[in-house]
């Protein structure tokens, strides 16, 4: 089993950036597919982003391909996401996940496990 815990909300600008980090503790995060999703006041969660254990597929919502970047260290046994261009409406909390079944999915169902999430809120 895995402990997730992310960390690097905050609140930024339209038009800025941030990093956030997700650690993986109690196995390392190569054993999984993993995965970024939000989840905005009165919506549903919602998928962000998302890679194979592999790491040979990652996938991108459309609201943020091009602007959100994943990215793994195995060695730090961590996972990020690069937030570039934020806009207002990518103002949620972000949860990281882990799959045990190594294919990446953008169904927060197929996720085993999840961490507790971080505050990002963009300012216009």
């Amino acid at each position: 089993q895995v402990q997730l815990v992310e960390s690097g909300g905050g609140l930024v600008q339209a038009g800025g950036s941030l990093r956030l980090s997700c650690a993986a503790s109690g196995r390392t995060v190569s054993n999984y597919a993993m995965g970024w999703f939000r989840q905005a006041p009165g919506k549903e969660r919602e998928f962000v982003a998302a890679v194979s254990r592999s790491g040979g597929n990652t996938y991108y919502a459309d609201s943020v391909k091009g602007r959100f970047t994943f990215s793994r260290d195995n060695a730090k046994n961590t996972v990020y996401l690069q937030m570039n261009s934020l806009k207002p409406e990518d103002t949620a909390v972000y949860y990281c996940a882990a799959r045990e079944n190594p294919a990446a999915k953008t169904i927060p169902s197929e996720y085993n496990y999840w961490g507790q999430g971080t505050q990002v809120t963009v300012s216009s």
